[in-house]
């Protein structure tokens, strides 16, 4: 899943970076109010962390922004503030959740995975399709014989994006856009290399290739 992180402290902002990656997000980072409304509008994000405090202008009016422009991703607010009114202004303004500073990281991302359940109209912790079970918290597949089969992030995030949206085409550029930030530069073929080997575990027909178009999960199969 790709997300956005608006935060303003580096520190931090690293840090939050690096345990996103490890629960499987693909993390774009900003400092600011600027380049925050820019990615929002014109990136393909699944959601995204927004604090208030904002060198550059008010998370709320990025929010706002957002919402005018129809970038309907979940956002959740982070604030270090303790106001009540804040809270209630962000939801008004189109958030989906918020988290007051100071805060643990298993407690965003597991509000974060919650809010991304919910967009997709999902109340487990586990996506299922065509006989599978991907379960996002240990980042495992199980298959119809019943095993188990523990996941690279790669690989969980890959199928994660296809299992989700069952029997639609994804081109290798969607895929990209999901699977890597805008700082890295995978090759070309990576794609095709990680989708071989997660054939390995579900079946080439249940990763089925359109030519000239992309890959469906194919959960008929």
């Amino acid at each position: 899943m790709r997300l956005l992180l608006v935060e303003d402290d580096s520190l931090l902002a690293e840090g939050l970076a690096s345990q996103l990656e490890k629960a499987g997000f693909s993390v774009d980072r900003t400092q600011t109010a600027r380049e925050a409304i820019l990615l929002g509008e014109q990136e393909d994000y699944r959601v995204g962390v927004l604090d208030l405090g904002l060198p550059d202008g008010n998370g709320l009016d990025v929010l706002r922004s957002w919402r005018s422009s129809n970038a309907s991703f979940p956002v959740l607010i982070l604030t270090a503030r303790g106001d009540w009114q804040d809270k209630v202004n962000g939801l008004k303004a189109g958030a989906d959740d918020y988290l007051t500073k100071p805060f643990r990281t298993e407690e965003l991302v597991a509000r974060l995975n919650a809010i991304v359940r919910r967009s997709e109209g999902r109340v487990h912790t586990s996506v299922k399709a065509g006989g599978f079970e991907l379960d996002e918290n240990r980042q495992s597949l199980k298959i119809q014989d019943g095993s188990e089969h523990s996941l690279t992030g790669t690989e969980f995030r890959l199928l994660r994006c296809l299992m989700s949206r069952p029997g639609q085409v994804f081109s290798k550029e969607q895929l990209m856009e999901q699977l890597y930030n805008l700082s890295e530069s995978p090759s070309d073929n990576i794609i095709e290399a990680y989708i071989r080997r997660l054939r390995k575990l579900v079946g080439a027909s249940t990763i089925a290739t359109r030519r000239g178009q992309g890959y469906l999960f194919d959960d008929a199969v």
